[in-house]
Parts: structure tokens; C-alpha cells; sequence
């Protein structure tokens, strides 16, 4: 595949990975892609002696990385005449390692970015080649903000071959003192505290969109709590003082008002486990005893 005055050689992406209720084990959508433009496919468990001699028959003069998963070993990357170069979703040396995105929103950072980096043998250390930053509007969630910076990847990419091809591109080295990190999640890292506040709750509702998800608990069932927000100060309005996680009532236009340990959560879309999400008014047309009801008070 060309584009852009460059050749796909070919892609190398990870394996198939079961998935649905059957079982299967289905490609991932690059390689879906791939295979609808006839481009080479490699499909490694590991980068081993296996994995090279597959490689080297592309004879491809560059590697182009972009939320892979893995470490290229030098040897690996020897089989790359101009080397290899990283797309990571922040504005290094903030955020290094696998969840960027989600990392910002968690943090309610105002600003973050994308960078394109050389490879180097500890991960998102390489030097910086380009770096362009992206204004938050503290709505995102990690699957919206992906797709911004997969295509805002896609727009710097092409310079940034021309560059590297022509030899024009210069690298700046990072600052290692100032690297911060983030890690993978787990699905027990969605359980909502309602001590914390409505904000940072929010943004932990967003920030593990699609995955883990947010959830609490509604007596025995297990709740997921899909779209919120955080009222802002004026818009509170309670009764009487109330404990963390009360549900205190609605609003016809925000959704279901939830006490917080520092403001209020309105939320207007819900799930419990194996049933369908709804809207919250339809939520509360099926929920029993939701109104009044303290949430998280049973784990």
C-alpha cells in the first residue's frame, strides 16, 4: 500500500484474541484493515528468532509503533535501516507506559498531547522527534479521546517520515526527571468510592470508558454508572445533610442526583449487570426502591 510518497510494507499487530460469547478468536481492526487492502500481516506471540526472520523478508526501512504492547529488542529493531519510532498519547515525559488517556482524565489535566519518539530499550524513553498538544475539555472520555489522537497521529505522521527519510528531523532528548507513569487497570479499579468528590468521580466515570467501567453497588445488584456529571456549586440543592453515595433525587434535565463525599453527581445514564444500559429516566421507571436508597452501602 503507498501513500503519502511511502510503502506499507506490511503491519504487525498482535494475534487474534477470542472474543463473544462463541469464542472465536478475531483479528484486531487494523488487521481487519490489512486484509481488506491485501497488506502483509505479521502476527507474532513473541518477537523472537521467528518473529525477525518474518520481519526481515518485508525489508522495511522503518518501524512505525502505535499502542503495540511490546518492547523491540535491538535485534529487532536492527532490521530497520532508519530504526524505529513510537506514537505515544501524551506530551512525554508525562504519562509513559500503557494508559495515557485515561491517565490524563483521571488527573483533570486541562491540556495533553500526542508525541512521536524514537524507540528506545526502556519504554516512551526515546528522544523527541514531534510533539503537538491537545486542549481538553474536561467531557472527553477515553474512547472519544482515542479516536482524536489516532487521527491526530495520522496528521503528523506523514512530516515526520519526510523528516526522518530526508534526515532534516532533528531529536530532542526527554527529560527524565520529569517522567511521570501510568499503568495498566483492573476491573475492581471501577468500583466508584462516594467519599471522593462529584468531580473526580466524574472523571473516573470517563476515564474508564469503555473500559473497566464505573460501577457501585444498589443493595445486592451491581450497577454500572455510564454518564455523569459534577453539578457545579449553585445547582446543589439538598434538603438535609445527606451521606456519600445517598441518592437524593432527580433533576429533569441532568438525571439522578447522587450525594458525594464534596457535591453532587447527576447522572443520566445506568446499567446493572446483564442488563441492558438505559437513559435514566427509563432507569427509574424499572428500579425498586432507588430513590432514598444508599449506594455502595453493600459490597
Amino acid at each position: 500500500m503507498s501513500g503519502e510518497g511511502f510503502t506499507l510494507a506490511g503491519l504487525l499487530t498482535k494475534a487474534d484474541t477470542p472474543k463473544g460469547r462463541s469464542g472465536k478468536p478475531e483479528p484486531t481492526e487494523c488487521a481487519m484493515a490489512a486484509a481488506a487492502q491485501s497488506i502483509p500481516q505479521l502476527k507474532p506471540e513473541k518477537l523472537d528468532s521467528a518473529a525477525r526472520e518474518q520481519a526481515a523478508v518485508l525489508n522495511a526501512d522503518l518501524l512505525v509503533s502505535f499502542a503495540y504492547g511490546k518492547i523491540f529488542g535491538p535485534q529487532f529493531l536492527a532490521l530497520f535501516p532508519l530504526g524505529g519510532i513510537n506514537i505515544h498519547p501524551s506530551l512525554l515525559p508525562r504519562y509513559r507506559g500503557p494508559t495515557p488517556i485515561p491517565a490524563a482524565i483521571l488527573n483533570r489535566e486541562a491540556v495533553t498531547g500526542i508525541t512521536i519518539q524514537r524507540l528506545a530499550a526502556e519504554m516512551d524513553s526515546g528522544d523527541i522527534l514531534v510533539q503537538e498538544t491537545v486542549s481538553l475539555n474536561g467531557r472527553e472520555t477515553t474512547a472519544s479521546l482515542s479516536g482524536i489522537m489516532a487521527k491526530k497521529a495520522a496528521q503528523l505522521l506523514p512530516a515526520a517520515l519526510r523528516g526522518i527519510a530526508a534526515g532534516t528531523l532533528q531529536a530532542a532528548p526527554q527529560d527524565h526527571a520529569a517522567a511521570t507513569y501510568c499503568s495498566f487497570f483492573k476491573k475492581e479499579d471501577g468500583l466508584i468510592n462516594w467519599n471522593r468528590s462529584a468531580a473526580e468521580i466524574d472523571a473516573q466515570i470517563r476515564a474508564f470508558d469503555p473500559w473497566p467501567l464505573s460501577w457501585t453497588t444498589h443493595g445486592e445488584l451491581q450497577l454500572f454508572v455510564l454518564r455523569a456529571e459534577a453539578l457545579e456549586a449553585k445547582a446543589l440543592q439538598a434538603n438535609a445533610p445527606a451521606l456519600p453515595g445517598e441518592v437524593l433525587g432527580k433533576d429533569k434535565e441532568k438525571g439522578i442526583l447522587i450525594q458525594t463525599g464534596n457535591g453532587i453527581l447527576a447522572v443520566s445514564e445506568l446499567q446493572y449487570r446483564t442488563k441492558k444500559s438505559q437513559e435514566w429516566k427509563a432507569f427509574l421507571n424499572g428500579a425498586r426502591n432507588f430513590m432514598g436508597a444508599r449506594l455502595g452501602n453493600k459490597i
